[in-house]
């Protein structure tokens, strides 16, 4: 059976609001069906998630404030993709800015689309290894806490509530199948 096309045509499209890091739009649309309507979303330049696994298999995990949800977030590693970086080369960056550590060994896991209803923004997971520790080199605005938790421990810490930002619940599933052996 052919899947029905479920395609919506952009009309026309204005931009609302230009920020340093999302910029806000409303498309007029044309539904499969004929019908016009708007679309409002956000545009993101994407980012790159990063699983430091360090040799003794524990994680290398962030404490940071979001200043949206105005409070302290337990996270992996991550960050903005910079006007025409390649993903891997922005997980490179981002796990040295924010923690010191660079990695050897690098293996894309996936995509991920958080919040498809409202912004085009794409997630690059990845899982690094072979980690070295030098100096961080976080920007003058970036304050966070680096620590570490075993995979046991971060995911009864999910399951508790103490790690709750999206990105990483679902980095850290795929850790888990990945690092048992589950998911090659």
């Amino acid at each position: 059976m052919k899947p029905v096309d479920l395609t919506e045509t952009c009309i026309s499209s204005e931009t609302l609001f230009k920020g340093k890091l999302l910029h806000a739009k409303r498309d007029k649309v044309r539904l499969p069906n004929g019908v016009e309507t708007e679309r409002e979303y956000l545009m993101h330049p994407g980012a790159v998630l990063v699983i430091p696994v360090l040799p003794d298999g524990h994680l290398v995990m962030e404490r940071q404030f979001r200043y949206a949800l105005h409070r302290t977030f337990i996270e992996l590693p991550a960050g903005k993709i910079d006007p025409d970086e390649d993903p891997l080369e922005t997980g490179k960056r981002e796990l040295l800015e924010e923690t010191g550590y660079s990695a050897g060994q690098w293996q894309f896991l996936t995509l991920l689309h958080p919040c498809i209803g409202y912004c085009d923004e794409v997630i690059h997971i990845y899982l690094a290894r072979e980690l070295t520790l030098g100096e961080h080199q976080r920007d003058e605005d970036e304050h966070l806490e680096v620590f570490t938790m075993s995979l046991p421990e971060a995911m009864e810490a999910m399951r508790r509530g103490e790690i709750r930002d999206g990105k990483t619940m679902i980095a850290l599933f795929w850790a888990e199948k990945h690092l048992t052996g589950n998911w090659l």
